[in-house]
């Protein structure tokens, strides 16, 4: 595992982390972005994992809340993957060692994981949910566990400053 860290310290004196680093406006102008790429993503997953558990948007048809919102919630992730990978390359070699960025980071990839398996077992059939009356109980417990994974990336995202 010597590559990584090797491959942090190489992100760090490349002369985007060393700019983002070093410049007086460049890191908190990315963050604020990174900041609004978050609202957006976690914002359009939670609308979603909401109607899923039946708890808002009640009267709109499930495949409609899902087609109205993945764009917005590709968008917000392109924003995040663009500025965390900015940010990550001002201090590579810190973040690689912060327990909390960890715990970000594998909550994302299970938060994906989550998703692919939504997507691929329930989700092909949100149409079919749109005439029932309430979401069959393993979509339900998808938005839970969905919902629940990205307070926890935005949580974990919040404490990388602290540890």
């Amino acid at each position: 595992m010597v590559v990584v860290p090797g491959f942090c310290g190489w992100l760090e004196q490349s002369p985007i982390g060393a700019a983002v680093r070093q410049s007086l406006w460049l890191f908190p102008a990315i963050e604020t972005v990174h900041l609004l790429g978050m609202t957006v993503l976690v914002g359009t997953v939670a609308a979603f994992d909401l109607r899923l558990l039946g708890w808002a948007l009640q009267r709109t048809r499930v495949s409609d809340v899902a087609r109205r919102l993945l764009p917005w919630t590709w968008m917000g992730f392109g924003l995040q993957v663009m500025t965390g990978a900015l940010l990550f390359s001002s201090e590579g070699v810190k973040m690689y060692v912060n327990p909390a960025f960890r715990l970000k980071m594998l909550l994302i990839c299970l938060a994906g994981v989550q998703a692919l398996i939504f997507r691929l077992v329930a989700g092909r059939n949100l149409a079919a949910w749109d005439e029932r009356a309430a979401v069959p109980v393993a979509a339900r417990i998808g938005g839970l566990i969905s919902i629940l994974l990205w307070i926890g990336v935005v949580a974990a995202g919040r404490w990388i400053g602290f540890i």
